[in-house]
């Protein structure tokens, strides 16, 4: 196995954060081209991870939708948005779907530096 990790600056607002480019590069670097599983891990208590659209307003649709519901409560976080992923890398190449991207997703406008762990099993 092998494994990296990566800092991300989120700012002092809530914030959804793309990460497919670090998880992508990692993948095509650690598998050498081989097919296995990226698992992805925030080792974080307010922040989790998405596989969703981005862009076209759905990152402030998931603020939202996650401000209404948690009413502020940003440490119940990975309850609904796990601090981990898992995706398929076959041949290299992160196996996702047309729209999707990895997401880090933060609440905590306290702590502006968050850690990214990425992990290739081939």
């Amino acid at each position: 196995m092998e494994s990296d990790v990566f800092a991300v600056s989120t700012g002092r607002r809530e914030r959804v954060s793309d990460i497919t480019g670090e998880c992508a590069r990692f993948a095509a670097r650690a598998s050498g081209g081989r097919d296995g599983l990226l698992h992805v891990f925030v080792p974080h208590a307010t922040a989790g991870l998405a596989l969703m659209e981005l862009g076209a307003r759905s990152d402030e649709d998931l603020l939202a939708v996650l401000a209404e519901l948690l009413h502020g409560r940003s440490h119940v976080l990975p309850a609904f948005l796990a601090p981990f992923l898992v995706i398929p890398v076959l041949t290299g190449t992160m196996a996702l779907g047309t729209w999707q991207a990895v997401a880090l997703v933060d609440l905590n406008v306290d702590n502006p530096d968050r850690q990214v762990r990425m992990s290739f099993v081939g």
